[in-house]
């Protein structure tokens, strides 16, 4: 009996030895638990930062060619909010002047609008918007030259009446003879000479045609000065050719709209931007004969121009979010996808020729759209521009 004791003692002993052991090994495993869930809460990753916000104030024209840019640019690029605003150039560079509009990034339809804000930000701010050299300097991102749009048979008097070109010379003897188109050999039945452009002081493609009248009329190509604008025998010229047109529109692409949708009943004769004449040439045919693409002697380029504004509204972070959106707009697979809507790239890499069904310039030579295109004039300073558009109110009175 002793002996049993004595053996159920020593179980009772190992049990609680066995016991103690195994709650110890727990208490000591426990605290490794908590330090490990604290290690995976430390190891994921923080929330993401907010986007940088940046906005763009451009020219509508290229409206259709940005927004599909934009599309691609925000899956690539969360971390940048992007807000894009479409106007008018010359609008806008009004706007931002007066303080209206303040954009991270500005890009009017040319050289001509954005001469004409620095020159006004500088005389009102004594400041200079953008940067004169460099990458953050103004570069173009796509371009297209002007052009006129004619209905062929009216192009037909035009050329055989000025030796086989287009020029304002023959535009202004033609709009300014009370005969009408028989006047450059065109058919009674025509009636007056009808010609269509916007208005040059609210719109960027009819300060361009204004521009070209002049230059055609000094015979220049470059060096236009304040006082060639004060010749009265000029603002005759530039009177007489204006009173051929019917109504002095704001946007470009409504102008061209309109000409297609009514045909010669309301312009013979339309200037407006090569891209814009190619979006509408396929609409055209079979509506009032051939409309066809005819570019002048001297033409302008729209070159498109983007910067970063110097302004003290945008930060460093904005600027440096702006830089990758205006590499993004050069790359090439955007600049290569800019065709399809009619432009030029500014890549000079990406060639105008292609195989693709897309391609207008390759598609469209029919209807007059050419790959070469004549020699291309140079934009005056601000101050010209300025004065140009005073000439032309005081001169047409609108």
């Amino acid at each position: 009996m002793k002996a049993k004791g004595i053996i159920i003692v020593g179980f009772l002993i190992a049990v609680a030895v066995v016991l103690f052991l195994t709650t110890r090994d727990k208490q000591t495993a426990q605290p490794d638990v908590v330090p490990a869930a604290l290690s995976a809460s430390a190891a994921a990753p923080p929330p993401p930062a907010p986007a940088t916000e940046i906005s763009m104030l451009y020219s509508s024209e290229k409206q259709e060619w940005i927004e599909a840019a934009l599309a691609d640019f925000k899956k690539e690029h969360p971390e940048i909010s992007l807000r894009l605003k479409a106007m008018g150039s010359i609008d806008a560079a009004q706007a931002i002047v007066e303080g209206s509009e303040k954009p991270t990034i500005f890009s009017p339809a040319d050289s001509l609008v954005q001469n004409l804000l620095m020159s006004d930000w500088q005389t009102k701010y004594k400041t200079e918007l953008f940067a004169a050299s460099g990458d953050d300097a103004p570069q173009p991102i796509v371009i297209t030259p002007l052009v006129f749009v004619i209905w062929e048979d009216r192009a037909n008097a035009l050329l055989k009446a000025s030796r086989g070109e287009i020029s304002w010379q023959a535009i202004h003897k033609a709009v300014k003879s009370n005969e009408g188109w028989p006047a450059v050999g065109g058919q009674p039945a025509w009636g007056f000479v009808k010609l269509g452009h916007t208005d040059p002081t609210r719109s960027n493609s009819g300060l361009q045609a204004l521009l070209l009248m002049t230059l055609d009329h000094y015979k220049k190509t470059s060096g236009l000065a304040v006082g060639d604008l004060l010749n009265p025998k000029y603002q005759a010229f530039i009177g007489e050719i204006e009173k051929g047109v019917p109504r002095f529109e704001t946007s470009t692409g409504t102008f061209m709209t309109d000409m297609v949708r009514f045909g010669p009943s309301k312009y013979d004769i339309a200037v407006v931007y090569e891209n814009l004449a190619i979006a509408q040439l396929e609409n055209a045919q079979g509506r009032w004969g051939n409309l066809k693409v005819y570019y002048p002697a001297t033409t302008l380029w729209s070159d498109h121009p983007i910067a970063v504004l110097q302004a003290d509204w945008v930060t460093p972070a904005q600027k440096q979010a702006a830089g990758v959106w205006i590499r993004y707009l050069k790359s090439r697979p955007v600049q290569e996808k800019a065709l399809a809507y009619g432009f030029r790239p500014a890549d000079t890499s990406v060639p105008l020729k292609t195989a693709s069904a897309t391609n207008p310039f390759t598609r469209l030579t029919q209807h007059g759209v050419k790959i070469e295109i004549p020699p291309v004039a140079q934009v005056p300073d601000g101050q010209v521009v300025k004065n140009l558009m005073m000439m032309w109110t005081r001169v047409v009175g609108k």
